[in-house]
């Protein structure tokens, strides 16, 4: 291949395997019999390893460079490392190592090739999800897993907590910050996630789940193995996006912890629908006021610069939902 030199196939049956090159005036060519009729190996016999050929013949974009050849080539450097060399990097490598000129298409089929080999295919890691969750269970005291299906025995959703970070939480803050995010493997899906904070005010993971979509039906899934482990007082906080599943699902599960917006998103949604980025600092110490008369001073300057954004605080979204001073519970 490096020399890119092509060869085909002539005859391929059960005993015996035949190669020649694409020229049939060259005299390069392999001749590979089994070793014995019953055996699965193949043995060379007959090798001419000198071409004959004109060298207007060579092709860089060799037809024996597949994906999956690329992938087989490639798959060391994917071992130990988080991703691995992107298309470009797989070109890259079959343009130097293999002299091979190959589409970015095939790179990439190449390069998924490569990572199913070393790391295995997605079915595959469903396939070992209960025996991964037992080991778990086995190793770590305390921890909390759940795995739903659906009516076909097909995987839809999933739940982790980790014993010691259920353990830890007991010496937190009872303020957990519940988010999703969208996955993009084969199956797609969606991460979600509930965080603490710790007393040096850094993220606290506490437990993962994995859901088809975040509509309501997952989301009071994943909320009620969380409370398993967190329970459900006044004391508790949830807060997330403005999301309407989530609210819903809140008010679902939990009879007696409260519900907050996030203040990053209030503020994210601001400035995307307002233009008006320079408020920010009046909004923030608005979020973070203890006295309500001080509340009020920064609502003010709110009020007399952008009347819209204060009505939106006020009215859309509600005081007791981002402020720190109107909040029923401790955020």
């Amino acid at each position: 291949m490096k020399g890119n030199f092509e060869f085909r196939t002539k005859k391929s049956n059960w005993s015996l395997w035949v190669i020649e090159y694409i020229d049939p005036n060259c005299s390069w060519r392999l001749h590979a019999p089994k070793i014995v009729p019953e055996s699965t190996k193949f043995v060379i016999r007959k090798y001419v390893g000198v071409h004959s050929c004109s060298l207007l013949n060579i092709n860089a974009n060799h037809r024996q460079a597949n994906y999956v050849v690329i992938g087989e080539q490639v798959a060391p450097q994917y071992v130990g490392v988080e991703k691995g060399p992107g298309p470009k990097g797989v070109q890259t490598f079959a343009r130097t190592e293999l002299g091979a000129q190959i589409s970015y298409y095939k790179a990439w089929r190449g390069g998924k090739h490569a990572h199913t080999l070393i790391r295995g295919s997605p079915e595959q890691s469903f396939h070992v999800l209960l025996s991964y969750f037992h080991m778990l269970e086995k190793l770590n005291s305390g921890t909390v897993t759940r795995i739903e299906v659906d009516g076909e025995s097909r995987f839809k959703y999933l739940f982790l907590a980790f014993g010691v970070a259920i353990r830890g939480f007991r010496y937190m803050r009872k303020v957990v910050g519940i988010d999703g995010t969208f996955l993009k493997g084969q199956y797609w899906g969606v991460l979600l996630v509930a965080t603490a904070q710790d007393s040096n005010g850094q993220c606290y993971p506490l437990a993962w789940g994995i859901v088809d979509s975040e509509n309501e039906d997952a989301w009071t899934w994943f909320l009620t193995q969380l409370k398993e482990i967190i329970g459900d007082t006044d004391e508790l906080a949830l807060i997330s996006d403005r999301a309407p599943s989530i609210k819903k699902a809140i008010s679902t599960v939990f009879e007696k912890a409260h519900h907050g917006a996030c203040a990053w998103h209030v503020a994210q949604n601001i400035k995307n629908k307002f233009k008006c980025a320079d408020i920010m600092g009046s909004y923030w110490s608005a979020v973070n006021a203890y006295r309500c008369e001080d509340f009020t001073g920064y609502m003010i300057e709110i009020l007399n610069r952008y009347p819209r954004v204060a009505e939106y605080l006020e009215k859309e979204v509600g005081f007791e939902k981002w402020s720190r001073c109107h909040y029923p519970g401790l955020r």
